[in-house]
């Protein structure tokens, strides 16, 4: 097992993220098996969920005129538009009935403040408003973080830079995610990943 003061982030792999879903990242599901192995490794596991209210400022449908993966200006930023993805209560929120991750400690949810959007399971997209996971790791004595999920190149990409700057030593294990890529976004979400210091590993490379 790896050791006590790691946690493993399983950043939303939820039914709308995989393929069938509203906002399907290309071979989404197939992480599943290898995040439950994972699972297994870890005395700390996290599970982020995405979980809009219906209506999100960040849904095209919420824009008239407006389409999914056009971007508009938030009063925190730019905004990509998505299609209604993760809806709170839906089917489309839940988890991959594949993933077996039974031994999680906590479940964080995140997007639920319906002006604000939340790529990271760590700050929202506003940059002020923590989700509490921070505050739940510290306290569990984590000093390194593991992230695999969806998507690399936003959620996962998020994650991991706000986990940096929190002071945590971050991996993000490469086989066990699966990106968006919209316009390049993979590449740069590498890039900002590296230069903030995230490890990219694979998953013979990690002890325990």
């Amino acid at each position: 097992m790896i050791d006590a003061w790691t946690a493993l982030i399983v950043v939303d792999v939820q039914n709308d993220f995989c393929p069938g879903g509203s906002l399907a990242v290309a071979g989404g599901d197939e992480i599943v098996p290898l995040v439950n192995d994972l699972g297994k490794r870890f005395a700390t596991v996290v599970l982020t969920q995405d979980w809009h209210p219906a209506g999100h400022s960040s849904f095209a449908s919420s824009h008239p005129g407006k389409l999914p993966f056009e971007s508009i200006a938030m009063p925190y930023g730019t905004q990509v538009l998505w299609p209604d993805h993760c809806v709170q209560g839906s089917a489309g929120a839940a988890f991959h009935p594949g993933l077996d991750l039974s031994m999680a400690q906590a479940v964080i949810r995140k997007g639920c403040h319906s002006k604000v959007d939340s790529y990271s399971g760590l700050v929202e997209a506003d940059r002020t408003t923590p989700t509490g996971l921070g505050g739940y790791l510290r306290e569990r004595g984590i000093a390194r973080v593991v992230l695999a999920g969806l998507a690399t190149d936003f959620c996962v990409n998020w994650t991991a830079q706000d986990a940096v700057r929190q002071g945590f030593e971050t991996i993000v294990v490469e086989e066990a995610c699966r990106a968006i890529d919209l316009d390049g976004s993979l590449d740069r979400a590498w890039a900002e990943m590296t230069a903030l210091g995230v490890r990219r590993a694979r998953l013979t490379e990690l002890n325990g």
